[in-house]
């Protein structure tokens, strides 16, 4: 057998950083979510800005009643990142199960395991980019069924956006929701724009929507904003990032107000 040298436990230890990294998103995302972590890793994370993720159950179809069950998980999911120690921002990915269950609903059931943190959803983060453009008048696009899409457009509604359209596409799974194709939304951001519309919004963490944000803009002569886009500009705010990221479209250039 080869010679074993002693080990030597050094007298001293080196310094420590504050973090890591210097700002920390957490995310908690769906169990079934495709989208959510390669948008993070494109708009968000940056040697800066480190983004951490926890999936909590859910189970297709996407209907108010499944969409409503991952509540009691809210707060386990929370936990899960980064035990013990602080965030700057945490994001519930999934868009029509938080005007389901509820912005404040949510901030509670996160803030039970991570105290103070802010709190982001992505129609709430919808709802402040819209703000952003001034826009008043809205289009809004979503895979959704009917059924699923009614209180989407009471959310926006009861937020004082007036609705020239909602155009919805029928599907009840979110793997299936994310296989759309990025230049097919464009597309369909045609389609769906109504000529009163001041923005579009495209509902759904699961579309990769924000890939294709700058060809659905130059195809309706608009802003718009996406769920996964509105969240990372939020989060990025939130943390201090007011660098302008154009490539992703009008709002990444704007301040959270």
């Amino acid at each position: 057998m080869k010679h074993v040298p002693e080990i030597r436990l050094t007298p001293t230890r080196p310094a420590l950083d504050a973090r890591p990294l210097e700002k920390r998103v957490g995310l908690i995302i769906l169990a079934t979510d495709h989208t959510t972590e390669p948008d993070f890793r494109r708009m968000v994370a940056s040697d800066r800005v480190g983004v951490y993720v926890a999936r909590i159950p859910y189970a297709n179809p996407t209907t108010p009643e499944n969409l409503r069950k991952m509540q009691p998980s809210l707060t386990a999911g929370a936990a899960l990142i980064l035990p013990d120690e602080p965030l700057d921002a945490i994001c519930y990915s999934c868009t029509s199960a938080s005007v389901v269950i509820g912005d404040a609903e949510i901030e509670t059931a996160v803030q039970a395991a991570k105290p103070g943190v802010p709190v982001v959803t992505p129609p709430m983060a919808g709802v402040r980019g819209l703000k952003a453009l001034s826009a008043r008048t809205i289009s809004i696009l979503t895979p959704y069924t009917v059924e699923t899409s009614r209180p989407m457009a009471a959310y926006f509604a009861a937020h004082g956006f007036d609705i020239a359209s909602f155009t919805c596409l029928g599907f009840e799974d979110d793997r299936e929701m994310a296989r759309i194709a990025p230049a097919s939304l464009v597309d369909l951001a045609r389609e769906a724009t109504d000529a009163q519309a001041d923005a579009l919004f495209v509902s759904c963490t699961a579309l990769r929507a924000a890939l294709a944000v700058i060809g659905m803009e130059e195809a309706i002569g608009r802003p718009v904003v996406t769920s996964n886009q509105a969240t990372a500009w939020n989060c990025l705010r939130l943390c201090g990032d007011d660098e302008p990221r154009a490539e992703f479209g009008r709002l990444m250039t704007l301040p959270l107000n």
